[in-house]
């Protein structure tokens, strides 16, 4: 038993599912509701049939598309917390180019969506990463702010320039149906999306441990100090990181409208951004780590809200177990034990 209990305190991630995993028990226990009874709801809910597994997938998508850019900033010391803000200039910008796609467009038109939205999702961190590199601003200041501009910047549009024709709703109008993103699951709403991202997450690795840039993006990240002795460029490295993980933010951006939501609205990050933090924390900072994390997270979404609908129990139970998940993970990371293991 203490080796196991040794061994989970050096592996924050299952130490951090299993903490979550306690609390939520206890609450549950504690607001009357079984235990037994609410866990066999969540995994059905979560898990329980195709069209679940599939409701799964779909939230951990944008999840991984904005963790994926977290990490590759993290990894090189860069704090972009700014995911969130630049997942929604690209749902802008691909609904914008969306609404006003020619007719009879196709495939052409959907990679040409994606590259913009990933530019202007690169464009929206480039404005941190310039004040970062030529006025010493923290990004941490810059992206929080952006990200308040964002979603400011959401809500002029669906109110005024971009409102859909009828004018009932603050939203856009629905995108043409041939530049949707087809589903590959009859009787469910997962896309081929799904694809895109892991595809994306493998790609990313690669480039992160099999090549020279992403020798230097870790190592600009572990030690900027010997690397600047060792001749490698801290700002242009940097510059680049920080648009690469915006553009892949942006990316997500784009897939959310074309494959889920169709349209453009005020809320169509419910705080990705912020959630992704998590899901790269648990991931441990890993293109391929963070995709059992988001699908974790994913299935949080969902289990709850099975447990909603089912059993009464509130929605913020999930926001109460992903801060348990994230609080868990930033004491096991600062573990001791867990140092001394990495040490080893």
């Amino acid at each position: 038993m203490r080796e196991v209990i040794k061994k989970l305190v050096t592996f924050p991630p299952a130490a951090a599912f299993l903490v979550a995993t306690l609390t939520g028990t206890a609450l549950l226990s504690f607001f009357g509701h079984s235990p037994w009874q609410a866990g066999s709801v969540f995994l059905m809910g979560a898990f329980g049939d195709a069209y679940a597994v599939s409701e799964t997938l779909l939230k951990s998508i944008p999840l991984l598309f904005a963790a994926l850019a977290v990490s590759i900033a993290f990894r090189a010391g860069i704090w972009n917390i700014g995911a969130d803000g630049q997942f929604i200039i690209g749902a802008v910008v691909a609904t914008v180019a969306g609404v006003y796609a020619p007719a009879g467009s196709g495939i052409m038109m959907v990679g040409f969506i994606f590259l913009v939205a990933m530019s202007a999702g690169a464009g929206w961190a480039g404005v941190s990463s310039l004040l970062r590199e030529t006025r010493q601003v923290s990004e941490v200041i810059t992206t929080i702010m952006l990200n308040v501009i964002a979603l400011q910047f959401v809500g002029y549009l669906v109110h005024g320039p971009l409102q859909e024709s009828a004018g009932t709703y603050p939203q856009s109008d629905p995108i043409p149906q041939h530049i949707q993103l087809p589903v590959w699951l009859p009787g469910t709403r997962l896309h081929i999306g799904l694809f895109v991202i892991l595809l994306l997450c493998i790609l990313v690795h690669g480039i992160l441990f099999y090549t020279a840039f992403g020798f230097r993006l870790r190592a600009i990240g572990k030690n900027p100090e010997a690397c600047r002795y060792a001749g490698i460029s801290i700002h242009r490295t940097s510059a680049a990181v920080f648009l690469w993980s915006g553009g892949i933010a942006g990316l997500g951006g784009a897939v959310e409208v074309l494959g889920v939501t169709h349209r453009l609205f005020e809320s169509i990050s419910p705080g990705y951004g912020f959630t992704a933090i998590a899901v790269a924390m648990l991931g441990r900072l890993h293109p391929l780590g963070i995709i059992p994390a988001a699908l974790l997270f994913g299935a949080l979404e969902s289990g709850t809200r099975a447990l909603s609908r089912n059993l009464d129990v509130s929605p913020v139970l999930a926001e109460i177990i992903q801060a348990t998940v994230i609080l868990s993970v930033v004491v096991f990371e600062s573990n001791p034990l867990r140092r001394k293991s990495d040490n080893n």
